[in-house]
C-alpha cells in the first residue's frame, strides 16, 4: 500500500531535499517532511526513513543532524564535500563516502555521494556530477521483499548504482582507444591523435583515483562488525566489490594500452622522420655530384685540361649523368629513395 504525496509534503521540504520517504515493514511508503521524521520513527518501531539530498544548505544539514542525531564530524565532512572514499563508524551509525562519475559534454565529471546509515534510516547526500538515485528507489518500491532487508539494502543499491555508472565509461574509453589505434597506424601523422591519447590517459588516471580507494571502502564495509549491515546484504556488497575490482582492472589495462599507444605513436613518428631525413640526404648527394663537377670547371684558369677539346662539353655532361644514375641506383637499392 502506498500513501500519496500531498502538496503540503512537497512544499514543506526545501528544493535540495530530493526525497524524504518513510518505508513500513509491510512494504508501504509515504512522503515526509523533515520536521516529522523523528515523530514517525518514534510511532513505528519497524519502519525506516530514506532521505535523499542534493548539495544541501547548512540549515538542511543541521536539521538532518538533529533528526537523526548524526555525529558533528561526519556532518562537517559532508559540508566540505572534498573527501576520499572511506567508511567511518560513529556510534550507532556508519558514514560512507564514494566518488561518482558522469559523462557531461564528452567529459567525465566527478562528484561525491555521502551516506549515513543507521538502524532505521539512510541519508544520501549528493554533491557535484551525480545521477539521481530515483530509479533505485523506484525499483526497490516495486519489490517490497527487498525493502524488508532494511536501510542497509538501500545502501547496497546506491553503491551498486555508483559502480554500474563506471562501466559504460570504461566501455566508451575502450571504443575510443580502438579508433585511435587505427589513426596511429595510418599513413599520415595527426597531431590531434596524440592530444586525444593524452587526454584519455589523464581521464583514466583521475578515474583510477576514484575507483581504487572504493574497493578498500567496500571491503571495509563488508568486514564492519556493526549490526547495521544485514548479513544477507553482505553477500550483495561482495558482488559490488567484484564489480569495482573489474572496473579497476579495466582502468589499469586501458592505462597500459594508452601508454603503449603513445610509445608506438612516438616510434612511428621517429621512423617517419628518419625516412624523410634519408630521402633528403640521398637527394642532396645526387645534387652534390654535378655541383662538384660544374664548380670545378667553373674556375677561371687559362690552361685547364679538356677545355679545347671538341667533344669536351658533351663528354662532361655524359659523365655527370652517369654519376647521377649510378648514385640513384645505389640509393634506391639501399632503400633511401
Amino acid at each position: 500500500m502506498t500513501t500519496g504525496i500531498t502538496p503540503q509534503n512537497v512544499q514543506a521540504n526545501p528544493a535540495c531535499v530530493i526525497n524524504c520517504t518513510w518505508y513500513g515493514a509491510d512494504g508501504s511508503h509515504r512522503a515526509l517532511d523533515l520536521d516529522s521524521i523523528s515523530d514517525v520513527l518514534a510511532d513505528d518501531a519497524k519502519g525506516f526513513v530514506w532521505v535523499g539530498l542534493y548539495e544541501p544548505s547548512d540549515s538542511v544539514l543541521d536539521k538532518v543532524q538533529e533528526e537523526f542525531n548524526l555525529h558533528p564530524l561526519a556532518i562537517e565532512d559532508t559540508r566540505k564535500a572534498h573527501q576520499r572514499p572511506k567508511i567511518e563508524t560513529y556510534g550507532n551509525s556508519l558514514f560512507v563516502v564514494v566518488h561518482t562519475a558522469q559523462v557531461v559534454d564528452e567529459r567525465i565529471r566527478y562528484g561525491e555521494t555521502h551516506a549515513f546509515l543507521g538502524p532505521r534510516f539512510l541519508v544520501t547526500v549528493r554533491h557535484g556530477a551525480s545521477l539521481s538515485y530515483a530509479p533505485v528507489r523506484t525499483r526497490l518500491e516495486q519489490e517490497p521483499e527487498l525493502l524488508a532487508m532494511g536501510p542497509s539494502f538501500c545502501l547496497y543499491s546506491v553503491l551498486d548504482a555508483v559502480v554500474d555508472h563506471y562501466l559504460p565509461i570504461t566501455d566508451s574509453f575502450r571504443d575510443t582507444l580502438d579508433l585511435l589505434e587505427k589513426n596511429i597506424f595510418a599513413d599520415t601523422y595527426e597531431r590531434r591523435t596524440v592530444i586525444r591519447l593524452y587526454e584519455l590517459k589523464r581521464e583514466l588516471n583521475k578515474m583510477r583515483l576514484a575507483v581504487a580507494p572504493l574497493q578498500d571502502a567496500l571491503a571495509q564495509l563488508q568486514r564492519n562488525q556493526a549490526q547495521l549491515i544485514n548479513e544477507e546484504v553482505r553477500l550483495y556488497l561482495r558482488d559490488v566489490q567484484d564489480h569495482a575490482a573489474r572496473v579497476n582492472e579495466a582502468i589499469d589495462t586501458l592505462r597500459e594500452m594508452l601508454g603503449t599507444a603513445l610509445s608506438v605513436n612516438l616510434s612511428l613518428v621517429t621512423l617517419a622522420q628518419g625516412e624523410t631525413v634519408k630521402q633528403l640526404g640521398a637527394w642532396a648527394a645526387l645534387l652534390a655530384a654535378p655541383t662538384l663537377v660544374t664548380s670545378w670547371y667553373g674556375m677561371n684558369f687559362a690552361h685547364m685540361p679538356e677545355l679545347a677539346g671538341r667533344f669536351a662539353y658533351p663528354l662532361l655532361m655524359l659523365g655527370v649523368g652517369v654519376i647521377c644514375v649510378v648514385l640513384y641506383r645505389l640509393f634506391k637499392r639501399s632503400g633511401w629513395l
